[in-house]
């Protein structure tokens, strides 16, 4: 079944035209892309690691991915955390703290939102997806910082905001 994004401009204003997933978009057109940062009480982040079957495989990254036609920023953070974690976020817990035209390997055409909620989670209640992730694990700032160092983590977009990520 065909997934469907709302057209944006570069201000992340809605166009009223969708978006067929897999298709090129034209110059000018976005779609709201989400990154979902997950703290606990000791500073420690929630990261996963990409399936085997999926674009970068096996690097780690924080869970994010795309909204489908309808879904806002907040709507479709918990949805994915949900999706690919199995964990329920509760909004409160959770503020964006960055909004970014993202142009990367991945992507030219996205806006993304960085979200960060607060929130501690049982490492061993987490249902990873297959088709998505293979492990998750909490890491502090320096092993992000050693894994992005060495090549074991996802970098697009990140270095836009990571500064910002870690300074909350």
């Amino acid at each position: 079944m065909a997934e469907f994004w709302d057209i944006l401009d570069e201000n992340g204003n809605a166009t009223g035209r969708l978006h067929e997933r897999g298709k090129p978009m034209s110059k000018g057109e976005y779609h709201l892309t989400v990154y979902v940062w997950i703290v606990n009480d000791d500073g420690e982040y929630l990261i996963s690691q990409r399936s085997s079957n999926k674009p970068f495989p096996n690097l780690w990254e924080c869970t994010g991915g795309n909204a489908v036609a309808g879904d806002d920023s907040l709507t479709t953070a918990l949805k994915e955390a949900k999706e690919e974690l199995g964990i329920i976020l509760k909004p409160q817990n959770g503020r964006m703290i960055k909004h970014q035209i993202r142009g990367c390997d991945a992507c030219s055409h996205c806006l993304g939102d960085v979200w960060l909620f607060r929130q501690n989670v049982d490492i061993t209640t987490v249902t990873l997806a297959a088709d998505e992730t293979c492990d998750v694990m909490w890491a502090s700032r320096d092993e992000i910082n050693r894994m992005i160092d060495d090549g074991t983590f996802t970098t697009w977009g990140l270095f836009a905001y990571m500064d910002e990520l870690f300074a909350v």
